[in-house]
């Protein structure tokens, strides 16, 4: 091995496995792996409270899988980087990229000082299967639909990287004397509100792949149909194992491929490419976080009622399906795909409230809090996004309920001061008669709220809302 020092800097990546970065700087270099927390550049995207609980036990992980090798730095990347390079004499810095608007700007930065220094940076795809400018129309501009920017771009385009090997960790580095605690990151919140969640989670690399290897095994096969039943084991929960990078979608994407091709393991390979479409998103709209996709959506009459949006994040709207969404958000960091789509089109049109403030609670929320995804999906139930549901499609989250919860399984876990309330009434408790709630042991607006608004009125309200804008626009 030549005499050579090199910096694998961890971001968005904390595996061994399937990690480009990593791999090839191993393969011909001493290396000394670090993180860095960056809240500086970040801003107003700096990691939510649930992001940063996923942060600390996954970066302790990674610690003891680099037998201990992993130094930990907090503040501007760029100063932390020059002070490494200067006292260990780096030559090469190596990284996976990140998408982010933000950190586009600031890697930018830091690779032309670090090259302008003469240490020679190399950057590779850990995150992706396509990245954002390889997929786009004949005429080069973005799709801006999804089945053509999957089927005919994606599918199309050359096949995603197969998976690495795990990299060779035997001649690492360590920065013991200048390197932080874990506990001096500060990741984890003052007020334990996350103790309830690690049941819930087995955060790191290899609790990531045998989640994944568990739904290739037993959830796969339903998944198409099965997905839509947030009770049942048919989705993958992967996000935000993908998300921290403990697992790379490529490992998804050819695990799940080797099992063969039906329409629920297609179906599984869409939804990883709505992943990209959303990244794709964000890399040609940067604004995407803050701006309505379609600017009709500026002129929306939102309105602005402070306690209505608190009983949503609190879970204590007085719909059940509602509620119970909210309640599973707030008690694992997490919530089924179904129900995001319910508790989003309640948010935006039955209460008319922008749709920022539901991106702002679930970033603070999710433990897959993913600024593309997030994004594209606020914008997508909001109707203002690229492909987005169009705006009169408005989920009733009673028949919803009904036919996505039959057994009334999922809302009775989430809120048990309902379980004795009959199946009939369980989506819709305000229209049980008073004998029957009395037998259920419950009284609304004390046991159980009564609903903060009516669905059948909201939903008018909210189509004339929109009527206004398509007035304007003519």
């Amino acid at each position: 091995m030549e005499n050579i020092k090199a910096i694998h800097w961890f971001r968005q990546d904390l595996r061994i496995a399937d990690n480009p970065a990593l791999f090839e700087a191993s393969k011909h270099a001493e290396v000394l792996p670090i993180y860095i927390l960056d809240d500086q550049n970040s801003g107003e995207f700096s990691m939510g409270e649930a992001s940063r609980f996923w942060l600390h036990n996954s970066l302790d992980d990674l610690y003891k899988n680099l037998n201990q090798n992993l130094s930990l730095y907090k503040g501007d990347p760029l100063e932390t980087l020059l002070d490494i390079i200067n006292r260990f004499k780096i030559d090469e810095v190596y990284w996976n990229r990140c998408y982010e608007p933000w950190r586009i700007k600031r890697d930018t930065q830091i690779k032309s000082k670090l090259e302008s220094k003469g240490v020679l940076v190399k950057t590779f795809n850990g995150s992706l299967l396509w990245e954002p400018w390889t997929i786009k129309k004949d005429d080069g501009s973005p799709y801006k639909v999804f089945t053509p920017f999957y089927r005919k771009g994606c599918l199309n385009s050359k096949e995603p990287r197969i998976p690495l090997p795990n990299a060779d960790i035997s001649n690492y580095l360590s920065d013991k004397n200048h390197s932080l605690e874990l506990s001096e990151l500060s990741l984890i919140p003052s007020v334990r509100w996350d103790i309830p969640m690690h049941s819930f989670w087995n955060i790191g690399e290899a609790g990531a792949y045998k989640r994944l290897s568990d739904f290739i095994n037993k959830g796969i096969q339903h998944y198409k149909e099965g997905r839509n039943f947030p009770s049942k084991p048919f989705v993958s929960r992967i996000s935000p194992h993908i998300h921290f990078g403990e697992l790379s979608p490529n490992q998804a994407w050819y695990l799940a491929k080797n099992q063969g091709s039906n329409k629920n393991i297609d179906h599984f390979l869409s939804e990883l490419g709505w992943r990209e479409f959303s990244y794709s998103q964000l890399y040609f709209n940067p604004d995407l976080p803050r701006k309505n996709l379609q600017t009709k959506f500026d002129q929306f009459p939102w309105e602005n009622n402070l306690d209505n949006l608190i009983a949503w994040q609190k879970g204590k709207t007085g719909v059940p399906m509602v509620d119970a969404g909210m309640r599973e958000l707030w008690q694992t960091g997490s919530m089924h795909n179904r129900v995001r789509m319910i508790v989003g089109s309640f948010l935006v049109k039955n209460l008319l409230l922008n749709w920022h403030h539901g991106e702002r609670w679930f970033w603070n929320c999710l433990v897959d809090a993913d600024l593309a995804s997030n994004s594209a999906s606020w914008q997508w139930v909001a109707g203002c996004g690229a492909d987005a549901a169009p705006y009169f499609r408005i989920f009733n989250p009673v028949t919803q309920g009904e036919k996505f919860d039959p057994d009334g399984e999922y809302i009775k876990k989430y809120i048990p001061e309902l379980s004795n309330l009959p199946n009939k009434y369980l989506y819709s408790p305000w229209e049980a008669p008073k004998e029957v709630l009395t037998e259920a042991n419950i009284v609304l607006g004390k046991d159980y709220p009564k609903p903060i608004v009516e669905l059948k009125a909201s939903r008018e309200r909210a189509l004339e809302a929109f009527k206004s804008l398509k007035k304007e626009e003519a």
